[in-house]
């Protein structure tokens, strides 16, 4: 059994971790309610641009546009696929960043010439020493994302399309089903599906709106869609950050369980040490007084 001084050392320990898994979680709870905050402000204005992208397909049914091009032509084992990939700019969050890189690995397995855009430290150390393709124009952090980083984004990728530099663009991210479930998603971002903006038929003979599209369709969703690919892409990265800092609140609290258990267990050994040692004290105590009574 371990001293008494010992055991009094590794409590002292363990109640230094827990005070700070203590701070990191209270400091992962403002971060994850703030960015929660921030997703359903700007969540809208997105929402109304997917409505708008919609009313276009529901009144040109047969446009062909670019953004929408599947390049059926080119082989599946040829094609240029994109991912962007968000993981954390750190540790301490549970199985967060593990669950991201492995659907990112098993999506690579499929066939066609993977390019991935990894954001987040974690996820640019693990694919640096995979040797992946990895394209170095985004090295940011995913701590508090802005508008203006996911516009870069964007526009990067959407040249990269159109210029058939990529055939598809997909982003793998974690989504957020509730405060105990997050699931991480892979996510085709181009080409667009029009099934994603027209999910039901409109029966034949029901009357429309008349909209006036200047100076064509074409030019208006050439408008639409990038600023409808920043707004996918921004919020994308602000519920992944809201996941992260929610994991590591779930990672911290375990680990505050734990070592609540662990102090428990440890003030138990601790007591029966000092009774050992006092139980030893006093036996010899008493066999000294019998030996000076014998003398």
């Amino acid at each position: 059994m371990a001293s008494a001084r010992e055991i009094q050392s590794r409590i002292k320990s363990v109640k230094d971790t827990m005070k700070i898994t203590n701070a990191m979680y209270m400091i992962s709870s403002s971060k994850m309610k703030k960015a929660k905050k921030i997703l359903e402000d700007t969540e809208p204005y997105f929402y109304n641009m997917q409505a708008a992208i919609a009313r276009i397909l529901r009144h040109v049914p047969d446009l062909q546009h670019p953004f929408f091009s599947v390049r059926h032509l080119i082989p599946q084992e040829e094609r240029k696929i994109g991912t962007i990939v968000v993981t954390g700019d750190k540790g301490m969050a549970g199985a967060y960043n593990h669950n991201i890189t492995k659907m990112t690995d098993e999506f690579m397995e499929s066939p066609g010439h993977h390019k991935l855009y990894v954001l987040g430290v974690v996820g640019r150390q693990y694919y640096s020493r995979r040797h992946a393709d990895v394209d170095g124009s985004f090295r940011y952090t995913v701590q508090k994302p802005t508008m203006h980083r996911a516009r870069v984004i964007s526009d990067e990728l959407v040249r990269a399309f159109l210029e058939r530099e990529l055939d598809e663009v997909h982003i793998v991210y974690t989504q957020m089903q509730n405060a105990a479930v997050m699931e991480p998603v892979n996510m085709q971002l181009l080409p667009l599906k029009k099934t994603n903006f027209t999910p039901f038929q409109i029966p034949s003979g029901t009357l429309q709106e008349e909209i006036e599209m200047f100076p064509s369709a074409d030019a208006v969703l050439d408008t639409i869609i990038p600023n409808y690919l920043t707004g996918v892409i921004y919020g994308c990265l602000v519920e992944s950050y809201a996941s992260e800092n929610n994991a590591r609140m779930v990672a911290m609290q375990s680990s505050t369980d734990s070592a609540k258990k662990m102090l428990s267990d440890l003030s138990i050994q601790f007591n029966r040490a000092r009774q050992a040692a006092i139980t030893q004290e006093i036996t010899e105590v008493i066999g000294g007084a019998k030996a000076q009574k014998k003398k």
